[in-house]
């Protein structure tokens, strides 16, 4: 109840019009350099006009966005409002966290404006694969929770015990029941700089690649010695991996990391690296072990 009432005034109610209706989410305050802006979810603005924000006193103004990423699905959002009504929320960092961690999540469900849920983080470095922001790529390291996430909750703040910010909630798979997810507070943190001054946020690796998750029955079926990994089934032409990976590789650690499956290498990709940077990869071709060096390279432009 006393994290409630300390972080309520931070979460605000945004709404806009698409071409397909009214769009409406959540977001929160926070100060960048003593800038306030709002950030949300890219999905929540996605294709909106007309946008504006609403503060838990009533009081709305109108919005624009600042900057977005689909990959991460953020946006930052300003907003021509008095500076009286901002009340900044801090953001720390989600490495700490760990499985079985409370963590809060106060948004707007369906419009109903302030709600509150609990629950804990149910797993960490999950991925979630969007079609139509994100085109299919991965939005990586997603922190997993038992919090309910429903349409509405999402852009708004995911907290931890101490009423800190440790993620953004997402209700962008919304057959998910039971489950809820959130991009992490590192994201935010690494990409915030960016997308205030530049409008948008051109970090994210891009191997060149597509692929499958390891299994038991797997490996016996294609007579391989291993049962974990990532089996590569499309080399992207003129792509990074192009002459360097082929399709049967398996890859089973980046710099000598452990990889297990896509969400590890996604997540790894997401926190460990940067375009243009020289990345080693252990491959278990013809059931025997290599290393492939790669220079990494930039994602495509995201759908329109």
């Amino acid at each position: 109840a006393n994290i409630y009432e300390s972080v309520r005034d931070s979460v605000v109610l945004i709404q806009g019009t698409t071409r397909s209706g009214e769009a409406q989410g959540s977001g929160f305050v926070y100060s960048y350099s003593g800038r306030n802006v709002v950030i949300t979810n890219y999905h929540v603005v996605h294709g909106a006009t007309s946008l504006s924000v609403t503060f838990s006193n009533g009081n709305g103004y109108p919005a624009q966005v600042l900057g977005s990423d689909p990959y991460a699905d953020l946006a930052v959002l300003s907003v021509n409002a008095p500076d009286s009504e901002f009340k900044p929320i801090e953001i720390v960092s989600s490495s700490t966290l760990r499985v079985g961690d409370p963590v809060i999540a106060i948004g707007n469900p369906y419009g109903l404006v302030g709600s509150l849920t609990t629950g804990v983080v149910s797993a960490i470095g999950r991925t979630i694969t969007e079609e139509e922001y994100a085109g299919g790529f991965a939005i990586a390291n997603i922190i997993q929770t038992s919090a309910p996430i429903n349409p509405g909750n999402s852009g708004g703040p995911l907290l931890n015990a101490a009423g800190k910010v440790v993620g953004v909630t997402t209700a962008i798979l919304s057959d998910s029941q039971g489950l809820g997810f959130a991009i992490p507070s590192n994201t935010i943190l690494r990409e915030i700089s960016s997308l205030i001054l530049n409008g948008g946020y051109d970090g994210h690796s891009y191997l060149g690649v597509k692929g499958q998750d390891m299994s038991y029955a797997m490996a016996q079926e294609l007579s391989v010695n291993v049962t974990y990994g990532w089996r590569i089934v499309e080399v992207t032409k003129d792509g990074p991996s192009d002459g360097r990976l082929q399709v049967g590789d398996i890859i089973i650690a980046m710099n000598g990391t452990s990889i297990r499956n896509n969400d590890d290498l996604a997540s790894y990709l997401e926190e460990k690296t940067l375009p243009s940077e020289h990345l080693t990869l252990t491959v278990v071709r013809a059931n025997a072990t290599t290393p492939v060096d790669i220079v990494l390279g930039k994602r495509p432009p995201p759908p329109i």
